[in-house]
């Protein structure tokens, strides 16, 4: 069976059943490489074949040691940079939006991207590029 004893306790059934339910490429994989585990391929071939490095290859290992099938083949979600305007800014930011320029001392009969970005820096204190301002209105559904 597999090498130094990891996975002992993993079923190959349960892996394959996984496998066909998986729904991510990224748990197919991480459960590709357990089975292949399994059946004694060396984690440096894994390491070569999948373009893994072989240190993340054992800490996925570790996961189906330690973890349900179902834990091991996710990752945590990971915070990235926090937003420069929180939930509240920008409730607050779509409110203006949806006024005329002008009750915010703006001299302009409608919105544009620049006078958004204008407008975010005089009032949060925040720099969006513009094109980050246009993502931001299509998120905002203005």
């Amino acid at each position: 069976m597999a090498f130094m004893g990891k996975l002992d306790g993993v079923d190959p059934d349960d892996l394959r059943q996984s496998l066909s339910d998986a729904d991510s490429a990224k748990a197919a994989k991480r459960l590709v490489v357990a089975l292949d585990y399994l059946d004694d391929v060396p984690v440096s071939t894994l390491s070569k074949r999948y373009g893994i490095p072989r240190s993340t290859l054992y800490y996925w290992l570790d996961r189906f040691e330690e973890e349900s099938i179902d834990e091991a083949v996710t990752d945590e979600d990971r915070p990235g940079r926090p937003r420069k305007l929180d939930d509240d800014d920008r409730r607050r930011l779509r409110d203006h939006l949806r006024e005329e320029p002008n009750a915010h001392g703006i001299d302009a009969a409608e919105w544009t991207p620049e006078l958004v970005q204008e407008h975010i820096e005089r009032t949060f204190d925040v720099s969006y590029s513009l094109g980050h301002v246009r993502r931001l209105l299509r998120e905002l559904d203005v």
